[in-house]
C-alpha cells in the first residue's frame, strides 16, 4: 500500500500500464483515447482536420506517432479513411457514428479547461450553427436553448486565442 497525496490510501497494484483485466466502462475508454495525441487528433477532426499532413503540422506530433494514432482509431472504428486522391494514393480522416459520439466528452473537457485552465479566456467558443448562440457547459444554446449536435456547432476564436491563431489558414484549435 503507498499513500497518495490527498493522503488516502491505495494499492499501487490495482492499476497497471494496462486495463484489459478491469470491468471498468472508463478504463476500457481510457484504453482507446486516454492518451493525449489521440484526444487532440479527435478534437482536431472536429474542428474540420482530416488530412495527415495537416494534422502533423498543426499537432507537432512525429509521423511516426500520428500515424500509429491514426491506425489505432481506425482499427477501433473511432474514424475511417476515405480516399481524396489517386496519384499518389492519399486520404483523409473521418469520424464514425463511434467517434462522433465522443464529441460530448470533448466539449465537457474544452469547457472544464476553460473555467480551470485559460486565464485570458477560452481559446475557442463553439456556437450554434443555426442562431449564433454559444454553447453552455450542457452543449445547449444559450439563445434559443436548444439542445446542440456536433454537426450543428461551429468554432470560433476566443478571448483566449493566441496571436497566431488569428492568421489566415490557421486552424481553429482548442490549445
Amino acid at each position: 500500500m503507498q499513500l497518495n497525496v490527498s493522503g488516502s490510501l491505495y494499492d499501487a497494484t490495482v492499476l497497471g500500464n494496462t486495463y484489459e483485466n478491469q470491468n471498468c466502462s472508463i478504463a476500457a475508454s481510457l484504453e482507446l483515447v486516454g492518451e493525449r495525441w489521440s484526444l487532440l487528433i479527435l478534437r482536431d477532426v472536429f474542428l474540420g482536420t482530416r488530412r495527415f499532413d495537416d494534422l502533423q503540422r498543426n499537432l507537432g506530433v512525429a509521423r511516426n506517432i500520428l500515424q500509429s494514432r491514426l491506425e489505432r482509431l481506425v482499427d477501433e472504428g473511432v474514424l475511417r479513411r476515405e480516399r481524396y486522391q489517386e496519384r499518389p494514393e492519399r486520404f483523409e480522416y473521418r469520424l464514425t457514428r463511434k467517434g462522433v459520439d465522443l464529441w460530448p466528452v470533448l466539449v465537457a473537457l474544452m469547457k472544464w479547461g476553460d473555467r480551470y485552465a485559460a486565464p485570458n479566456g477560452p481559446p475557442v467558443v463553439l456556437r450554434h450553427a443555426g442562431c449564433g448562440g454559444e454553447l453552455d457547459d450542457h452543449r445547449c444554446c444559450t439563445v434559443c436553448g436548444r439542445p446542440v449536435e456536433a454537426h450543428e456547432s461551429m468554432p470560433e476564436l476566443g478571448p483566449g486565442a493566441l496571436p497566431e491563431q488569428d492568421r489566415p489558414g490557421a486552424s481553429v484549435a482548442i490549445r
